[in-house]
């Protein structure tokens, strides 16, 4: 039941939320005589869907104290149940459709359980650990040394052909025109991080967006989220406990927001990639990285890897999020989705910015070239992490 921010879910609720999904979208419209397993959970667990029903306030998920968790569990039994009648009677090709996007939604909160467990236990004034590391913690190899690989540019195409699974806002395909860039092999560290603390980088306003600024005042910003200082050290929280930073420090920083990314690449005298230079990058390249099937929970350090054919470089997969330059818009010709699975995406395009690649808990097959995820620029509770162009 824990909740320990606005943004974040209780456990609870992402295992009743996933499951109502399914009740939601594809039972009630596809399997003939389907009974609801409660009436109630049809609003309680409603995301953000305007369209389909009311539904509480997000903040306030943590008071769900009833329904209890064994009835959430006998709730994802009932709804797997009867998927399973739907697929052996022979679902038509709209459930099939909805189905496949059923099991993608379920790993985005594969994904989000984890980061909300990180800020709970990081709020617990005891901070234990998800899965304790057990290592003895010797500190790291220095990493890799940072260099960039050149890109034509050029009109290129982007985004998602249609012809196999992806989200609405991949499509259409579509050209762009880049013009000659370069991007960086690895992602900035928490050692090169924490060199830009030292200089005084939260204290330097001629380095922040206004916004950003702003926010910094706001919010007390002086070190990413999780980090602690403590008599002059700095610490890091993780999903396996706390570490000092001499023993994570080639490992990529995390959990900055848009505003400190965008900061740090000015003061590094560089920029950030727009989210098309990203892709252009990467496209075609095989998915191999830290994600979730790693076991990591961590990002990790880029020192050892190995270049693959057809000039991939470290870290495109995996670690962490990158923060892009580019807004979250649709593209050219974009359509959501019919109905109410039409606010899945498309209602969220004001305000946001583009983050591409995944992170240490994505699960694999979740991810791809032209996968779009988008957060508002002062978010900083995900694995968010910096790669730098020019």
């Amino acid at each position: 039941m824990v909740q320990s921010c606005a943004e974040a879910s209780p456990a609870k609720w992402h295992l009743a939320h996933t499951a109502w999904f399914f009740e939601s979208f594809i039972l009630r419209e596809f399997l003939p005589g389907y009974q609801v397993f409660n009436p109630d959970f049809i609003w309680l667990f409603n995301s953000y869907y305007q369209t389909f029903a009311a539904f509480p306030e997000k903040r306030l998920r943590s008071s769900f104290s009833r329904p209890a968790l064994h009835e959430i569990l006998a709730y994802r039994r009932h709804v797997d149940e009867a998927i399973d009648r739907l697929l052996a009677q022979g679902a038509p090709p709209e459930a099939l459709k909805r189905i496949e996007l059923g099991t993608n939604h379920e790993e985005q909160h594969q994904e989000l359980l984890l980061t909300d467990i990180l800020n709970a236990f990081f709020t617990n004034p005891l901070r234990p650990a998800y899965r304790p590391d057990g290592s003895p913690g010797e500190e790291p190899a220095s990493p890799a040394p940072l260099a960039f690989t050149s890109y034509t540019g050029g009109l290129c195409d982007v985004g998602h052909s249609g012809d196999s699974f992806c989200f609405d806002n991949e499509m259409p395909r579509h050209r762009v025109w880049l013009e000659p860039y370069a991007l960086a092999d690895r992602l900035v560290t928490s050692g090169e991080y924490a060199r830009f603390i030292a200089d005084s980088g939260y204290r330097r306003s001629e380095l922040w967006l206004s916004a950003g600024w702003d926010a910094v005042q706001r919010e007390g910003w002086r070190a990413p989220l999780y980090w602690t200082e403590r008599d002059g050290a700095w610490s890091l929280f993780t999903l396996r406990g706390e570490r000092p930073l001499s023993q994570v420090s080639a490992a990529p920083v995390s959990h900055v927001s848009f505003f400190e990314a965008d900061a740090y690449a000015r003061w590094a005298g560089l920029r950030l990639p727009t989210e098309f230079e990203w892709e252009a990058a990467t496209e075609g390249l095989p998915i191999d990285g830290n994600l979730l099937e790693s076991g990591e929970l961590a990002p990790s350090a880029a020192t050892g890897l190995v270049q693959s054919e057809g000039g991939a470089k470290r870290q495109w997969w995996g670690d962490c999020w990158e923060w892009t330059a580019s807004a979250y818009l649709g593209y050219p010709g974009f359509q959501p989705l019919p109905g109410s699975l039409g606010e899945y995406n498309g209602k969220f395009m004001s305000g946001q910015m583009v983050l591409r690649g995944g992170s240490c808990v994505t699960p694999a097959p979740h991810i791809r070239a032209t996968y779009r995820n988008f957060f508002s620029p002062e978010t900083r509770w995900q694995f968010s992490g910096i790669r730098l162009a020019k």
